[in-house]
């Protein structure tokens, strides 16, 4: 049957809001600049960008867990 880790999963969203967190904190002047450059951008650059990152994250869980 299948086992979920709450405790890691917990952590790994936890440490998701802290890195999607951190660019508005320290760049929060550059903030609006940067979302109105991905508002002009078209849906089809934007589902790239979101396949590159979820790809990247796929990448970087498995060789975080594998060490």
């Amino acid at each position: 049957m299948f086992h979920i880790n709450f405790s890691m999963f917990i952590t790994a969203v936890g440490i998701a809001f802290i890195l999607e967190g951190l660019p508005y904190f320290l760049f929060a002047e550059r903030m609006p600049r940067m979302l109105q450059m991905l508002l002009e951008k078209s849906p089809a650059s934007l589902r790239k960008m979101g396949i590159g990152a979820l790809i990247l994250g796929l990448v970087l869980v498995y060789l975080g867990r594998s060490l």
